[in-house]
């Protein structure tokens, strides 16, 4: 494949990696002082996207418009996924996004909802979600932690909303708020010194906790697996997530 980076920060230098080791080709790397332009894609197969919150919609528009197969991979644009799935439907165009493209996470994304399900009988039990991050990550709640909340919420009918009382003002989710709500599931975001990402789901009683969880030792994980979105979408039309990929629906 033949393939433009749009962002080329740590993300963007772990997934340019893997490409090279799986015989890939780069043919561009779009950054703030290198955008996106038409020279760039001229050749593309795809476009893999790890940029900003605040960008991260222009470029979308950009790749779709000229009918570059897209994954994206960065997070804080959940308000606009009616529009841009409408711009791939009416574009006829290829889009791969999650929240999360690790392999592992993707899994404990289906052992969250199964376990919400078994939990939902046992009022007892409070649900809470835990997400600690880099101190250099832009949105809060993470947009995993986003993911999982809503997959708990989905399986688990006592709740019906979700709260964060550090959210970041790029965490545009429309269930954003920093206000306890009756029925709300609270997550905790946490922000510490060289964190790749961790993510926990508890369940507590008086009695005992019952939790799962899954750590990123590094972003090797993350960059595999929009690799291998990446080399899926090829010959695809429409809008997916990682679930299609991996087969998870």
């Amino acid at each position: 494949m033949k393939v433009v980076l749009v962002g080329y920060g740590k993300m963007g230098k772990e997934i340019e990696k893997i490409l090279l080791s799986r015989g890939h080709d780069i043919i561009g790397k779009a950054t703030e002082e290198s955008p996106l332009n038409d020279a760039m894609i001229k050749d593309a197969d795809v476009a893999i996207d790890f940029s900003t919150p605040h960008s991260v919609l222009e470029n979308i528009d950009f790749l779709l418009r000229n009918n570059i197969p897209t994954i994206v991979g960065t997070t804080g644009w959940n308000a606009s996924y009616s529009k841009v799935k409408t711009q791939v439907e009416s574009c006829n165009g290829a889009l791969v996004h999650a929240s999360n493209f690790s392999i592992g996470v993707n899994l404990f994304f289906k052992l969250n909802e199964q376990l919400a399900q078994l939990m939902e009988e046992y009022a007892e039990y409070t649900p809470s979600i835990t997400e600690i991050h880099h101190t250099e990550k832009l949105d809060a709640p993470s947009g995993t932690a986003i993911t999982l909340a809503d997959g708990l919420i989905h399986n688990y009918s006592n709740l019906t909303d979700w709260y964060c009382q550090t959210a970041s003002s790029s965490s545009t989710h429309k269930n954003s708020n920093n206000q306890v709500q009756e029925k709300s599931l609270k997550i905790e975001a946490l922000r510490e010194h060289d964190v790749k990402g961790t993510h926990r789901i508890d369940y507590t009683s008086t009695i005992d906790t019952i939790s799962i969880q899954h750590e990123a030792h590094n972003r090797t994980g993350f960059a595999l697996g929009a690799v291998i979105a990446a080399e899926w979408i090829q010959n695809k039309k429409g809008i997916f997530t990682m679930k299609d990929v991996l087969q998870l629906s």
